[in-house]
């Protein structure tokens, strides 16, 4: 059974959203509370969006149908990797070309392209030509490995970050195949199928996500499902309940009043945070709130 922790999503910093002028109006109901110029999302939606998500795909993979995880950005190409060779998925964490979706037929090409110059032996070319395919391989492959054994479109794809891959999420869309996303403060939920609302931008709190959903995915075929522990241990390496022994520390309750200590640190560490994950120090320029539904 996948666990889930309460400890988890606080220390991955997963209630950590963007400042205040970066927001979307659409994330209001994600949103708990503003701390100094920082908003904080509201964990029990992100608990309630990760049991959605978790069944769904362990469902769509018990059916016979792939999952396609997608991260292009710094931060979550390792995890995106990781986790999906780890579950035996594809991934797209390079870059998503136009098309990949919706022209699904001329990729189909290009990937056996690349699969026929792997099986190529350049020794009877001379070296200039040899330089080229190499080239054109090395290209190919940064940009379609994660998705050569895949002969047929997804079943559901899992997105970090949906105002960057957005060209995916448009694609998924226009096709009906269903999207689990994880949202930040900055995105807009609408349309997505499947939103966990959560920081999107930290290493950790992007790699416990994928985790999950591949962890949805390997246990596809479990009737156990998700369990989530919703109380603060004291203790670090939280187990299963089969395997863990009884602990005689009180567990304290996680509620909504307990976020008023987390905000606090929240709006202390923020900056570290968003800056280690490599957020532009840039800020970007405010979108007033009439001009922004503007098509």
């Amino acid at each position: 059974m996948a666990v889930v922790t309460m400890k988890s999503l606080l220390e991955s910093g997963v209630h950590f959203g963007h400042q205040v002028k970066r927001w979307d109006p659409r994330m209001k109901k994600f949103i708990f509370a503003e701390r100094n110029g920082i908003h904080i999302i509201d964990l029990q939606k992100t608990i309630q969006s990760i049991k959605e998500a978790y069944e769904v795909v362990r469902k769509t993979v018990a059916a016979g149908k792939p999952v396609l995880f997608v991260g292009t950005k710094k931060q979550a190409q390792q995890a995106i990797q990781k986790e999906a060779e780890r579950c035996e998925q594809f991934y797209v964490n390079n870059r998503w070309l136009g098309g990949m979706l919706t022209n699904f037929a001329t990729v189909r090409k290009s990937i056996e392209r690349l699969i026929k110059l792997e099986k190529e032996d350049f020794s009877s070319f001379t070296k200039k030509e040899q330089a080229q395919l190499q080239k054109e391989k090395a290209k190919l492959d940064k940009n379609l490995c994660g998705i050569k054994g895949m002969t047929k479109l997804p079943g559901i794809i899992f997105v970090i970050d949906t105002r960057k891959e957005a060209i995916a999420v448009a694609e998924a869309l226009r096709l009906g195949i269903p999207i689990v996303a994880v949202v930040d403060t900055n995105c807009n939920p609408e349309g997505i199928d499947y939103p966990i609302p959560g920081n999107d931008d930290a290493i950790r709190s992007i790699s416990l996500f994928t985790q999950i959903i591949a962890n949805a995915v390997v246990e596809a075929e479990s009737e156990t499902g998700l369990k989530i522990i919703e109380t603060l241990q004291e203790d670090e390496g939280l187990e299963s309940e089969e395997a863990k022994s009884v602990d005689d520390e009180e567990e304290v309750e996680v509620d909504p009043a307990s976020y008023e200590a987390v905000a606090e640190v929240a709006a202390a560490s923020v900056a570290t945070q968003k800056a280690a994950s490599g957020e532009a120090a840039v800020e970007e320029p405010i979108v007033e709130e009439d001009k922004y539904y503007a098509k």
